[in-house]
């Protein structure tokens, strides 16, 4: 028997019994069909077990390929394995663009798609808005094949945590190529970032803000913007009393910059700037455990505030905290399920014990202000909490049932959310 199988940062090993590699949507029909219980994995980025399974997994690492252009309808059409910046090279090659990126390049289109992931923007929705017809193969191994503003089931399908089947295909909205150049700020005053957090996270198409929490105020100021003659960041040296980094920057102090995508203003292709790291090289510092939590965009700084009180708490355990904000969008279990949110993502030492401790006190802290996790990353809120945030999550469970009635994609994690 092979290996057991572990995610992305090696925090998890999968309890699986089988794993199998399909390379055909028929091959994976016929699997479903006859398995009691299966989940799909694809780049196993996810720091909880969202994609665990005690029946079979179905890796898509060799069902990962761009299945169609439409340049009349200005859509792509993906296999379920495929890798956002594989998906991007291809794009460019054929002058596309898609509307925005997550920080890393590395993560699958359907696994980011599933939970909700997203880049940076106050005018950019999340990575799964951009779906417009997915094909789902269900418990019985026949295929949903749902489409936007037609199928009524659609926008509670896309962010469907693995609940409801085995996406095999997505097609996404595109757009024509576009650069951006991106600069990079440092040691960003704590109080300049609240008093003028609304015009800090508008000066940009995409802005993220790094503190490790070991000074007030943030280290570094991650712009990104599409091309602009009357851009003003570009061509001065301070921003809010940051000032420009002279040196490419790796977000995660004391780490090089070589894996990071390149800054000081230097314009290049969209998939080349949007993501902070470089497909070909490790992300991030690769070991490593993460958090995060969306609160509605107006109680971002209160938010931030909140945590800011944790700080001595927090920095021993922490390599960086990044802050972004998120439009909202129509998909049920979104966290921006129609409102604009502010996301607070830790990427923790890989201490999971006092992780563990620290979770609590900070879902504390946030509790007022209508939090919610990240469905892929590490949290510890009740699964009642969890479902009282969303007012479409009874509709959701209702789909879930329906879709999949005896369980068969279901694992510990959707049975605690769904039942405890």
């Amino acid at each position: 028997m092979p290996a057991a199988l572990q995610n992305w940062s090696g925090n998890l090993t999968y309890r699986s019994s089988a794993v199998v590699a399909p390379t055909s949507s028929e091959a994976i029909q016929a699997w479903v069909a006859q398995a009691d219980r299966v989940k799909g994995l694809g780049s196993r980025h996810s720091f909880n077990d969202i994609a665990d399974t005690t029946g079979s997994h179905l890796s898509f690492t060799g069902f990962n390929r761009v299945v169609g252009l439409d340049r009349d309808s200005l859509t792509v059409t993906v296999e379920a394995g495929i890798r956002y910046g594989e998906l991007a090279r291809f794009l460019q090659r054929e002058n596309y663009a898609l509307h925005n990126l997550a920080s890393l390049p590395h993560i699958s289109v359907v696994g980011a798609c599933a939970t909700a992931t997203h880049g940076s923007g106050e005018a950019n929705r999340n990575l799964a808005a951009a779906v417009t017809e997915l094909d789902l193969v269900r418990a019985d191994g026949s295929i949903a094949h749902l489409v936007r503003g037609t199928d009524a089931d659609f926008d509670g399908a896309v962010v469907g945590l693995g609940g409801l089947g085995v996406v095999t295909t997505m097609t996404l909205a595109i757009e024509p190529s576009y650069e951006v150049r991106q600069t990079v700020f440092e040691n960003l005053p704590w109080t300049q970032a609240i008093d003028h957090f609304d015009a800090i996270q508008g000066s940009a198409y995409s802005v993220s803000l790094f503190t490790d929490w070991t000074r007030e105020g943030f280290h570094q100021v991650w712009l990104k913007d599409r091309i602009d003659p009357d851009d003003r960041w570009a061509s001065s040296g301070t921003f809010f009393g940051a000032t420009a980094a002279a040196t490419d920057l790796h977000p995660l102090p004391g780490h090089g910059a070589e894996h990071c995508t390149p800054q000081r203003g230097a314009v290049g292709p969209w998939h080349e700037r949007l993501p902070h790291f470089r497909l070909e090289f490790t992300p991030s510092s690769g070991k490593e455990l993460q958090s995060e939590y969306f609160v509605p965009r107006h109680y971002g700084c209160d938010a931030l505030t909140a945590i800011a009180s944790m700080r001595e708490q927090i920095a021993p355990h922490v390599l960086v905290t990044e802050v972004r904000t998120i439009a909202g969008d129509d998909l049920w279990l979104s966290p921006c399920y129609r409102q604009p949110c502010v996301a607070i993502h830790f990427t923790w030492k890989p201490d999971w014990p006092a992780v563990a401790k620290l979770l609590p006190s900070i879902e504390q802290q946030l509790a007022p202000f209508e939090v919610r996790p990240h469905w892929g990353k590490l949290f510890t809120m009740s699964a009642t909490d969890i479902r009282s945030r969303y007012p479409r999550f009874d509709d959701f469970r209702a789909l879930m049932r329906r879709y999949d009635p005896h369980g068969k994609f279901r694992n510990a994690f959707l049975t605690a959310l769904i039942d405890g």
